[in-house]
C-alpha cells in the first residue's frame, strides 16, 4: 500500500532524522541536510513574494552547485515546477524557452536580458530564520520540466505528469540505497541527471555532483566519497577509459556497486571495455525518453547474451513498425513506436506535438529492431538518417566506427549535399591532426563499414562536439556548414576565433555508389 508524502515533507523529515548529514556535495562547497532544509526554506520565502506559488513555472537558469538544489527545493515547497536551463543559454536561445514557460520568476539569469521578467539570484546563507514555518505542506503537480531542443533545435518543455511525492512505502528506484552516495557528472539541465540527483536527494543519498565532468575529477570524487552509484553517458566512459590502465588502477573502486550509462548510444568496444574493467554486475544501460512512456534496462551480464542491446521494455510496449506504421517483424529495422502502460499521462509537451498513432503509440523518431526475445537494439533517429546513392546511412554507426580509434575524443557525422548521391558522409571529427591523420581514420573506417557508409570528407575540429550529456545537435552542425559554404562544399576553415586551431578538411575522391545489397 503506498505511503504517499510531498517532496518537500520528505525532506524535512530526513533533516530532522539525520540534520548532519551531507546532502549535496560540489567541489568545496557542501550543505548538510538540515542546511539545505532552511536554506531552501529561505530561497522558497523570496520566490513566494515573487508571486510564486502551487503550479506556478520557475526557470532556473543555475549552474551545477549547491545552489542548483537549493532552488528546486524551494519550488517544491511552495508547489511549484522547477524548470532547468543551461547557465550558459545564449540570451536569445533563454528568451525563446521563457516565452514558452511563462515563468513567474527565473532564478540565475541576468535581468538585463530579459526585460520585463521578474529575476532573482538564489539568496546566500543566512543565519536569520528563514520564516519557513509559514509554508504549508503542498505537492507540485508536475515536478519537473526539463527543455529538449531536439534536432531541430527548437526549444519546447516537457512537463512531467508526475507529481512531487514519494511512496515510502516502495523500495527506491534506479537500485538506488537509502543514504547512500551518488557523484553525478552530468548537467542538471538535462533530464537524466536531474532525475538520478533528485531521486537520490529523496531517498537519503548524498549526491555529489561535479562543476562540471572532468575524468579523473570523477574517479576522485568516487573514491573521496566512497560512493555506490555514478551516472555516466559514454562519451565519459570514454574519456575516462583514455587515462590509462595506470591511472584509472590508482583509485580503489571497491565501493561503487552500479554505473548507469543512458542519454547516447555507447560503442560496443567501449562496453566490452568497461565490463572487463569493473566486470559485468556493476555496469547497468537505461533508455527512455525525457517523455517517460517507458523504460528498457539492461544488465553487463544480459548484454553479454544481447550485445548491442539497450534491454526489455518495463513499464510499457515497443513495436518496431514500417514508414506506414505497420509493425514489422522481429529482426528487422523500423521506427520505434512505444506505448506507456500508465492510466495518467507521463508528460505533456509545450512548444511541440507529439507524434503518435491509432492505439496509444508514440514515437521519439528513433529507429531500431526488436530480436526475438523482446531487446531492443537502437539505430539513430529518423530524422539524422542520411540517404547516400539511395542508401539509408544513420550517423551513430559512422560514429561509433570512427570512435574506436584511441585519438577520436568525440565525433559527429552529418550529411551535405553532393550532385552525385544526393548527400555525402562527412565526418566531423573532434581530435589532434597531429596524433591521427584522415587517411588514417578512412582506412580504419574502411575496416568497420561498408563503402557507402564511410565518410567522403573528414573535418578536425579542437573544440568538444557534445555536451558534457553527450547530446549533439547533428542539424546545427549541418547548418553551419552550409550557411559557411553557401555551395554546399566542404566547410572552410572558421574566420571566427573559435576554435583556436584552423579546421581541417580531407576529401576522399569519390567511389561508385553501392546499396546494401
Amino acid at each position: 500500500m503506498a505511503d504517499l508524502v510531498s517532496f518537500s515533507a520528505r525532506l524535512r523529515s530526513l533533516a530532522a532524522e539525520r540534520p548532519g548529514a551531507p546532502a549535496v556535495t560540489c567541489g568545496p562547497d557542501a550543505v548538510s541536510r538540515a542546511e539545505l532544509d532552511r536554506w531552501s526554506d529561505a530561497v522558497a520565502v523570496e520566490l513566494k513574494h515573487h508571486g510564486v506559488g502551487v503550479g506556478s513555472m520557475v526557470t532556473v537558469a543555475l549552474p551545477n552547485g549547491v545552489e542548483w538544489f537549493v532552488a528546486a527545493v524551494a519550488c517544491w515547497k511552495l508547489g511549484a515546477t522547477p524548470q532547468p536551463v543551461s547557465a550558459r543559454l545564449p540570451a536569445r536561445e533563454l528568451q525563446a524557452v521563457v516565452a514558452l514557460a511563462e515563468p513567474v520568476v527565473v532564478v540565475g539569469a541576468d535581468p538585463v536580458a530579459l526585460p520585463g521578467r521578474s529575476c532573482m539570484t538564489v539568496c546566500p546563507r543566512s543565519t536569520r530564520p528563514s520564516g519557513g514555518a509559514d509554508l504549508p505542506d503542498v505537492v507540485s503537480p508536475s515536478w519537473k520540466a526539463p527543455t529538449s531542443g531536439g534536432s531541430t533545435g527548437r526549444p519546447k518543455l516537457i512537463v512531467s505528469g508526475d507529481r512531487g511525492v514519494v511512496d515510502l512505502a516502495a523500495d527506491p528506484p534506479l537500485l538506488l540505497r537509502r543514504d547512500g552516495c551518488l557523484v553525478m557528472p552530468g548537467p542538471l539541465f538535462h533530464n537524466g541527471p536531474i532525475v538520478w540527483a533528485c531521486t537520490a536527494l529523496l531517498h537519503g543519498n548524498h549526491v555529489v555532483v561535479l562543476p562540471r565532468f572532468d575524468a579523473e575529477g570523477t574517479l576522485a570524487a568516487l573514491v573521496d566519497h566512497r560512493a555506490d552509484m555514478v551516472y555516466l553517458v559514454p562519451t565519459m566512459m570514454k574519456r575516462i577509459w583514455s587515462l590509462g590502465p595506470e591511472v584509472r588502477s590508482s583509485y580503489d573502486l571497491s565501493a561503487l556497486r552500479v554505473v548507469w550509462h543512458l542519454a547516447e548510444p555507447c560503442p560496443v568496444w567501449l562496453k566490452e571495455a568497461w565490463i572487463g574493467w569493473l566486470g559485468p554486475e556493476r555496469i547497468l544501460e537505461l533508455y527512455a525518453g525525457t517523455e517517460a512512456q517507458l523504460r528498457t534496462t539492461i544488465t553487463g551480464t544480459e548484454w553479454l547474451e544481447h550485445r548491442g542491446s539497450v534491454g526489455r521494455p518495463q513499464g510499457g510496449e515497443v513495436e518496431i513498425c514500417d514508414p506506414d506504421g505497420r509493425p514489422l517483424p522481429a529482426g528487422t529495422e523500423g521506427e520505434v513506436w512505444l506505448r506507456s502502460g500508465r492510466s495518467t499521462p507521463a508528460y505533456r509537451y509545450i512548444g511541440a506535438e507529439a507524434r503518435v498513432k491509432d492505439g496509444g503509440w508514440e514515437s521519439l523518431g528513433d529507429m531500431g529492431r526488436l530480436d526475438a526475445d523482446g531487446y531492443l537494439y537502437l539505430g539513430d533517429r529518423s530524422q539524422d538518417m542520411i540517404l547516400v546513392g539511395g542508401s539509408n546511412v544513420y550517423p551513430a554507426e559512422v560514429e561509433a566506427a570512427l570512435g574506436e580509434h584511441p585519438a577520436v575524443r568525440s565525433c559527429a557525422v552529418i550529411g551535405l549535399p553532393d550532385e552525385e548521391r544526393g548527400s555525402r558522409v562527412h565526418a566531423i571529427v573532434e581530435a589532434d591532426p597531429r596524433a591521427v591523420s584522415a587517411d588514417e581514420l578512412l582506412a580504419s573506417a574502411a575496416e568497420r563499414l561498408v563503402a557507402y557508409k564511410r565518410p567522403r570528407t573528414v573535418e578536425f575540429v579542437s573544440t568538444p562536439l557534445r555536451d558534457d550529456a553527450g547530446k549533439v545537435r547533428r542539424s546545427q552542425l549541418r547548418a553551419e556548414r552550409l550557411e559557411r559554404r553557401g555551395d554546399g562544399g566542404p566547410p572552410a576553415p572558421p574566420t571566427t576565433p573559435e576554435p583556436p586551431e584552423p579546421t581541417t578538411v580531407h576529401q576522399e575522391p569519390p567511389e561508385p555508389a553501392t546499396g546494401p545489397g
